[in-house]
Formats: C-alpha cells, sequence, structure tokens
C-alpha cells in the first residue's frame, strides 16, 4: 500500500510541477506543425501558455525548462470533433448524463439549450482522454429535432469556466431519425425543419408583434426562435447528423434553399454523394474504425469513406468513438486517423482531421490545431507516429502545461496487479 502511495503521490507531483513554469523549450523532434511542412531537430518554443517560436534555429531563452524530445514527434494536441465528454460519466445513471435536453411534445426543438453549462470538471474521464494526447474537445447535445449549442473545451483541470475555449460553435440537428424527432417520416421531419427556420424569420422580422401577442403560434418557442437566428443568417454553422445518402442530399437541399452554412456528422454513406458535399464545400465529420451495418441508413458503411470523401476535396473530420457513443472512447480518435490512413486517407490529411481541420470548423484556428507563434501550446510529444498503436503520448501540454495526472484506469491497474496482503494461494 505505501508503494502505491508513493507512486500516485509522484504521479499528482508531475501534474502541477510545470504549472508554474513560464517558459518551455521543446527540443530536437520531428515536428509537425500542421500549418506547414514538418521540420527536424526542431524546437517549439512556449512563454506564457502559449507558442512563441517554431524552427530549426531557434534561442533558447535562459533558464527556461528543456523537454528532451530527440527521436521523437511532436504535433498540436488531438481535438476530436463530436463527444459528449463531460456530459455523460456513466451512461446507465440519469443523473450523471447532461447532454439531453427534456420537456413537452414542442420542447423536440431545444436550440437555447446551451449543453457546455452542465460540463463536470471533475470527470475522471478527462484524464484518459489527455493521457492519449487529446486537449481539446467539441461537446454536444443529443436528442429531438434540434438538440442545441455545442461548444469546444480544452481538457485543462480548472472549472468549466475555465476550461470553455467557444460556445456556441454550432447548431446540433439531425435527419436520420423520425422518430426521435416526434414525427412518422422523413419528410415530415424535413417539413418541420422548414417550419422551424421559416418560423425563425418571421419572428426575426417581427418581434414587437410576437411580443404583444398579435402573431401566429410559431414552431417553437421565442429562446429557441432567438438562438436559431444565428443559423438562418449563416453566422452559426448546423451540424446535421445524418447517415443514408438520402438524408445528406436532403440536408444539402435545406441548405441551399435557406442559404445555411452545415456540415454533416456521421455521414456512413458520405461516399456516395461525395462529389456533391464537395461541390457544396459541406465538411464531414465521419469514421474509419467500423464498416458493420447498423441500421438500414448505413448499409452503405465503409472504412475508406474519410479516403474517398478527401480525394473528392470533401473537408474531413475525424470522429473519435467509432460506433460507441461512451464518453470513455472518446481516446480512439488515434485509432480512427490510423484506420482512415490504412483504408486510403493520407496521413497528412489524417492528422489535419484532428487539429486543424475541427479548429476551422469550429471557429478557434486562431487559438488551436496548428503549432505556430501566436497559438496556445496545446501540444503532444510522441514516441512515435502518433497513429501507430503502439505510439505513447509522454508528455503532454494543455495551455502550455505539461499534464500527466493518472487516469482512473491506471490507478485501478496499480491497485489491483499486486497480490493482496494475507492471499493464500488455495
Amino acid at each position: 500500500m505505501r508503494r502505491a502511495h508513493l507512486l500516485l503521490s509522484a504521479l499528482s507531483l508531475i501534474a502541477v510541477g510545470s504549472a508554474s513554469a513560464q517558459t518551455i523549450a521543446i527540443t530536437g523532434g520531428r515536428v509537425f506543425p500542421v500549418s506547414g511542412p514538418p521540420v527536424d531537430d526542431a524546437t517549439v518554443l512556449v512563454r506564457d501558455g502559449r507558442i512563441v517560436a517554431v524552427g530549426a534555429n531557434v534561442a533558447i531563452p535562459a533558464g527556461a525548462e528543456r523537454i528532451d524530445a530527440r527521436g521523437k514527434w511532436v504535433t498540436p494536441g488531438l481535438f476530436n470533433p463530436s463527444t459528449q465528454l463531460g456530459l455523460v460519466e456513466v451512461g446507465a445513471v440519469a443523473e450523471t448524463r447532461q447532454g439531453n435536453a427534456q420537456g413537452g411534445e414542442r420542447d423536440r426543438i431545444h436550440a437555447a439549450f446551451r449543453v457546455w453549462e452542465g460540463v463536470n470538471p471533475a470527470s475522471v474521464l478527462f484524464a484518459a482522454a489527455r493521457n492519449e494526447g487529446i486537449t481539446s474537445v467539441m461537446i454536444h447535445p443529443n436528442g429531438g429535432l434540434v438538440a442545441g449549442q455545442a461548444a469546444v473545451i480544452d481538457l485543462v483541470p480548472g472549472s468549466a469556466t475555465d476550461m470553455l475555449v467557444r460556445g456556441p460553435v454550432a447548431m446540433v440537428a439531425q435527419v436520420r431519425d423520425a422518430a426521435a424527432a416526434g414525427t412518422g417520416a422523413k419528410g415530415e421531419l424535413l417539413l418541420r425543419l422548414r417550419e422551424l427556420l421559416d418560423d425563425t424569420r418571421a419572428y426575426q422580422r417581427s418581434r414587437d408583434r410576437f411580443d404583444r401577442g398579435e402573431s401566429r403560434e410559431l414552431a417553437a418557442s421565442r429562446s429557441d426562435l432567438e438562438a436559431m437566428i444565428p443559423v438562418l443568417e449563416g453566422r452559426l454553422p448546423l451540424l446535421v447528423a445524418a447517415d443514408a445518402a438520402r438524408d445528406i442530399e436532403a440536408a444539402l437541399t435545406l441548405a441551399r434553399e435557406y442559404g445555411l452554412r452545415i456540415a454533416i456528422a456521421g455521414g456512413s454513406e458520405a461516399w456516395r454523394v461525395a462529389d456533391k458535399l464537395a461541390a457544396a464545400r459541406v465538411p464531414v465529420l465521419a469514421g474509419a474504425l467500423n464498416n458493420i451495418p447498423e441500421n438500414f441508413s448505413t448499409l452503405g458503411a465503409r472504412q475508406e469513406n474519410p479516403g474517398l470523401l478527401r480525394r473528392a476535396g470533401v473537408e474531413v473530420l475525424l470522429l473519435g468513438t467509432g460506433s460507441d457513443p461512451e464518453s470513455f472512447n472518446v481516446r480512439n480518435i488515434r485509432q480512427e486517423a490510423g484506420n482512415a490512413v490504412a483504408y486510403g486517407m493520407t496521413w497528412d490529411d489524417a492528422l489535419r482531421a484532428v487539429t486543424l481541420a475541427p479548429a476551422q470548423l469550429f471557429g478557434v484556428a486562431d487559438r488551436i490545431g496548428t503549432l505556430q507563434p501566436g497559438r496556445v501550446a496545446n501540444i503532444v510529444v510522441w514516441s512515435g507516429d502518433p497513429f501507430e498503436f503502439s505510439t505513447r503520448a509522454e508528455r503532454v501540454l494543455v495551455r502550455g502545461r505539461v499534464i500527466a495526472e493518472p487516469s482512473r484506469q491506471d490507478m485501478l491497474m496499480e491497485r489491483y496487479k499486486r497480490t493482496p496482503p494475507n492471499f493464500r494461494a488455495p
């Protein structure tokens, strides 16, 4: 027990050891900025939580803390673009689920729901994701026709306010499940979406009449209609969950009709309409781990999907949970990227898909997603190629802090790998 206590104490010290360091130099590694070509034997200089220099001939100030990255690979922290991390702790326990709004029949529309206000900053699942090199995630709501507003958070210790990078970054809706939308058919689902968009426009034009009670009944509450205005104006992207090619085409038609800025989430059959997605400049959030259809909408699922989309000119963001929505599998994004490369995506495109591409879609590329001066220092030092299964994230920096907090899995492994005291073999 004493040995285990000392180990955990040491790990805890590592977690906070660099918190007060003002300047850190990561030296000698192969650096992948994403915003440019890789640089060998390079230095990444960090000061006060931000990157100040990247290159092969960077002067290192006296007194800087040095991290030796010789023989290592250095990348931006990975960005999982679709999670409920910090919103769902135990899927089977209702009180730990904060990702779904509830209400009456009309409340299948939850546009005003700000999911980040329910984040649990003490979630034990953050460490497991961060220890696999994930430093930022998009968190989103689920359920209904319009689930609500998503946000981007950094996996940095602190309060929910400390973690928040930006919110909202997208409005989340779906066209894949008519029953979940409170409708009986896909055509009725799309009818309700059009009604919502038309009523948002009507509300925007005549708020005064609505306030005086002189307008007809609208498709949603005032707060939901207000929340939909940035979507209608194209200022906030509409993230549409869709898998079947026909549903993706329906979303593209809706976007054209109303001038919406959309992205497709799931996209199991997106490869079938890759040319249309590319022409419309619509990004797709897709995975590469699973090719087993779960329902009729995913009959065309294939692991080549991300590579086929990218070759067609579609911006791809790799999902990191495969077919399993549980939050502890957020860390699987490295395996998604590795599989995407194995099935035809270029390595550079895969790295972009888990760093810069989500940062651009969600409007935070001025902060994260690349290694270049001025960006927040979310950085990972890897033992090798991050998309290889055996590679380890040896150092993880979030906002310039080296964080090595033991995960719950680490603690359980340490606890149960030893023979209990007074144990007698049968």
